[in-house]
């Protein structure tokens, strides 16, 4: 047993003066955090999470942080990936099983087409909480609360809808607890077969252009296997070729819930926040005397921070120390998001800036949010183009820094959305509204999400 269940009294309980404690976040100020209205539906709510068995447990966690020491060290290549955000309502077997396809998918043609090592980790199974930037949005003539993710209010356009009710964490809980299930079950028994690798192209990717040159990589794989086989080559149920390892990771956003999930870790006397394995720190939320900051440097999962293109080195070096300080590799991931106009100004200060001061941080690339507009429709969208361009932006810095660009931060889905502009197959605006699904952000789909893992093969290649 590798986590506990705090004692309630405990767990209230305020910590000594200059310790931390898992609600030692309270004391600091909290931004993008809902305003619940019944503190004592709160309360109870929070005290039957805190009772739940943890969703991931602490063995797991440090496993990820090892691999992504990998990650930092250059031997390895970190695809976190998965859907803007969780719903409720379009919760099924089928969506995770197809979102599990995508990344397993991306991996391959990663892998395969640099020679380097894939660490898949998903935005999911917890990605239910968004940031905004404004806490009204109008909707017709009412101007109403924002939507701020299903784990706090509905999307519905009605001033009931919503209100903050914070029983839709225990929803988001449980809701959780199968989407794990299906995954381990997905990952571990059979599905992630590489020998299955065909059966992991979706109808309609495998009849566009990106499909078909995943197909020929699919059959290389198939006579590669073939030929380790021929020399006697054990494949047998123990080979690593038969699963895959896929870790959960979602932004640390509703503090309550992240608080009542974090358990003291029985081997090591450490805590750990067991909804998921990694948890991310928001471009809105990672003032250093923020909350945010302060629950995430207490916990020992592997920890990402989004800097956008005003972050400045001294406060980066200053997250490296108030998160990291003892430079622990794989712990601290610091993901840019700044658009494809500001990448190259303004992510090689930070990187300058971290090395010098020998801070072992994984360095990752969101090109999502930097690069989203609204059309003339008035629906957020991205461009493929735009997408891209971050990332060649992104590999440009880091070849000149000398640095590792050690992974990418994709917003994608499993179905046939058009969300995102271009592509390969080159959706135009007067096609958003065709299969504009998102809970919130605009996502890739598959074709764009494989055309993108072939383009970041060839970064990583060096071509």
């Amino acid at each position: 047993m590798e986590s506990r269940t705090l004692d309630a009294d405990a767990a209230l309980a305020s910590p000594p003066s200059g310790r931390w404690a898992p609600r030692s976040w309270r004391e600091h100020p909290a931004l993008q955090l809902p305003t619940w209205p019944d503190a004592a539906v709160l309360d109870d709510v929070v005290i039957q999470l805190r009772a739940l068995p943890p969703l991931v447990f602490a063995g797991e966690a440090r496993r990820l942080t090892r691999a992504l020491s990998s990650v930092q060290a250059g031997k390895a290549f970190l695809l976190q990936a998965g859907d803007c955000a969780e719903s409720f309502d379009e919760f099924s077997a089928d969506a995770i099983r197809d979102k599990l396809k995508v990344i397993l998918q991306m991996a391959v043609v990663l892998t395969y087409g640099s020679g380097v090592p894939v660490l898949k980790v998903g935005r999911i199974a917890g990605q239910f909480a968004k940031p905004r930037s404004s806490p009204t949005e109008r909707v017709g003539d009412l101007e109403l609360p924002v939507f701020r993710g299903h784990i706090v209010n509905d999307d519905l356009p009605v001033p009931a809808a919503r209100v903050p009710d914070p029983r839709r964490m225990l929803t988001a809980y449980h809701q959780s607890t199968s989407t794990l299930n299906l995954l381990r079950a997905f990952t571990k028994g059979g599905f992630a077969d590489l020998t299955h690798v065909h059966a992991w192209n979706q109808q309609f990717v495998a009849s566009s252009a990106e499909g078909r040159r995943y197909e020929a990589i699919a059959e290389e794989i198939d006579r590669a296997l073939r030929f380790m086989t021929a020399c006697g080559v054990d494949l047998s149920t123990d080979s690593p070729i038969h699963q895959v390892d896929l870790f959960t990771s979602h932004e640390a956003l509703l503090l309550d819930y992240e608080e009542a999930l974090t358990r003291e870790d029985s081997l090591s006397g450490e805590w750990y926040d067991c909804s998921a394995h990694m948890l991310w720190i928001g471009e809105r939320t990672h003032q250093i005397d923020g909350a945010h900051v302060e629950f995430a440097r207490g916990i020992r999962n592997p920890i990402s921070v989004k800097l956008g293109p005003a972050a400045e080195p001294d406060e980066v070096l200053s997250l490296c120390e108030r998160l990291n300080p003892e430079r622990i590799p794989g712990r601290l991931t610091l993901t840019s998001r700044m658009g494809v106009d500001k990448v190259r100004r303004a992510l090689p200060p930070l990187v300058v800036a971290t090395e010098r001061a020998g801070h072992p941080v994984v360095w990752a690339c969101d090109p999502m949010h930097g690069n989203t507009f609204a059309s003339e429709s008035g629906r957020k969208t991205r461009h493929f183009d735009d997408v891209l361009g971050e990332i060649q932006g992104f590999f440009e810095v880091h070849r000149r820094c000398g640095t590792w660009p050690g992974g990418v931060h994709i917003e994608l889905t499993g179905d046939d959305v058009t969300e995102c502009l271009g592509g390969i197959e080159d959706i135009l605006e007067e096609q958003l509204p065709l299969r504009y699904t998102t809970a919130c952000d605009p996502r890739l789909n598959a074709r764009q999400a494989i055309d993108l893992a072939f383009r970041v093969a060839e970064l990583l290649r060096g071509d």
